[in-house]
C-alpha cells in the first residue's frame, strides 16, 4: 500500500461536477493499493496516518496527531501511485491491485479509518476526480508498506 498524505486546511473531490467528499482541517489522503496488501498492511497505515504528529503545537512544532486536532481525512483511491515509468514513455501499472481487489482494499482501508469515529469523507473508487486543496504548510509525506 502507498499513500501520498497531505496536511490541508480544507479539500474537496467531484466527480461530474457532484462533490463527493469534502472537509475542512485535516488530512487528503491519495491512496493506492497492491493486490499483496492485507488486513495487517491495512491495519498498520490506518494507525501510522492517524497517529502521526505533523500538526503544529503551541510551539508551531509538529507535534499533534489528527486524532489531537480533531481533524478529518478525505481519502480517495489513486491506482497511478503505482506507476513505472522507468522504461519507455508510458507507465506501467502492473503492481497496482485490479479493482476486483483494489475496491474491497478501498473500503476496508475508509471503515478502520472510521472506527475511531473520525469524520472521514471518500471520493468515488475508479471515477474521473477532480481534487482540490489547500495545503497547510505545506507538508506532504509518502508512507508505504
Amino acid at each position: 500500500m502507498r499513500i501520498v498524505l497531505q496536511r490541508v486546511s480544507r479539500a474537496r473531490v467531484t466527480v461530474n461536477d457532484r462533490v463527493t467528499g469534502q472537509i475542512g482541517a485535516g488530512l487528503l489522503l491519495l491512496a493506492g493499493f497492491r493486490a499483496e496488501d492485507t488486513e495487517e498492511t491495512l491495519a498498520w497505515m490506518a494507525e501510522k496516518v492517524t497517529g502521526l504528529r505533523i500538526f503544529p503545537d503551541d510551539d508551531g512544532k509538529m507535534n499533534r496527531s489528527l486524532d489531537d486536532v480533531n481533524g478529518a481525512l478525505l481519502v480517495v483511491s489513486q491506482f497511478t501511485l503505482y506507476g513505472d515509468a522507468r522504461k519507455g514513455r508510458r507507465p506501467s501499472f502492473v503492481e497496482a491491485a485490479p479493482p476486483e481487489i483494489a475496491i474491497p482494499l478501498y473500503e476496508r482501508f475508509v471503515h478502520l479509518l472510521r472506527a475511531g469515529g473520525r469524520d472521514v469523507q471518500t471520493g468515488e473508487f475508479g471515477a474521473n476526480m477532480q481534487v482540490e486543496l489547500v495545503n497547510d504548510g505545506p507538508v506532504t509525506l509518502v508512507l508505504e508498506r
